[in-house]
């Protein structure tokens, strides 16, 4: 517990002041965060043993990544990001013939996937940031509510299993505690820090956000357990990898921009 409060007492103090900064630090910051997470990824599956896939979906995460409109890349690139997606697959595929399919359409199919994950998630946390300072930190509040309610809830009152095949910790009485907590703070921040919604909007989004968090985190606990590995790296002692703390965000703040809650 005392590593883990030293890791995120560092992290606290290198990152937010960078968000809060917004500007090129931030945005090359994400890349940063972006690509050591897609490495966590693909090392889980083995696939960055293959030099060429994997540097065409390093190359196709940071393409999904910049952030500009549709019409801005265009001009930009000459191309969308849907056709920019759609060349690293026939790239992709078509590697999978000059290596005699040693490299297959599974593999292809998992880096491409990987990529779209990974670089949704964190485009929108960064439009998030294009759109207003307070939109981040609600989107990251309302993440970090739910997991302290979700652990104190279930260690007080959990006693039936969420989904033990995947997380056999988290409890249905934790999941509820991490919503209720989200929205008692939710409001407080609106409170103190008012976003342009009313407060009912402000408490059915952040119930929602912290369903879909939620989500977000039992999706990267599959992974783990499918690959059979404990944490998705260890560049943040106590805590894991890039994907054990920035799992739930990479579900939420693509949800805020689905809903128009961050226009």
């Amino acid at each position: 517990m005392k590593l883990r409060i030293i890791t995120a007492v560092i992290a606290i103090v290198l990152f937010f002041p960078i968000v809060f900064y917004g500007g090129w630090p931030f945005k090359a910051l994400v890349y940063l965060i972006a690509t050591i997470g897609l490495l966590e990824l693909l090392k889980m599956r083995m696939t960055t043993n293959y030099i060429i896939p994997f540097a065409t979906t390093i190359f196709l995460l940071w393409g999904l990544l910049i952030p500009l409109t549709e019409h801005e890349l265009s001009n930009m690139l000459s191309t969308t990001k849907a056709e920019l997606t759609l060349i690293g697959v026939l790239l992709l595929l078509s590697y999978t013939v000059l290596v005699k399919n040693k490299f297959t359409f599974e593999d292809s199919g998992f880096l491409v996937l990987s990529a779209i994950y990974i670089g949704s998630g964190f485009y929108y946390f960064m439009n998030a940031r294009e759109a207003g300072v307070e939109f981040i930190f609600y989107g990251i509040i309302v993440v970090l509510a739910t997991d302290t309610g979700a652990y104190f809830f279930g260690r007080a009152f959990g006693k039936k299993k969420l989904w033990p095949q995947i997380s056999p910790n988290k409890t249905i009485e934790g999941a509820i505690g991490g919503i209720l907590l989200a929205c008692l703070i939710a409001t407080i921040f609106h409170c103190f820090f008012p976003l342009p919604h009313s407060l009912p909007i402000i408490i059915l989004v952040t119930v929602l956000a912290s369903v879909v968090g939620q989500i977000g985190d039992l999706v990267e606990s599959a992974f783990k357990r499918h690959y059979d590995v404990k944490d998705s790296g260890k560049i943040l002692p106590g805590h894991g990898g890039i994907l054990d703390r920035f799992d739930s965000w990479l579900f939420i703040f693509p949800l805020l921009h689905f809903i128009h809650f961050i226009s």
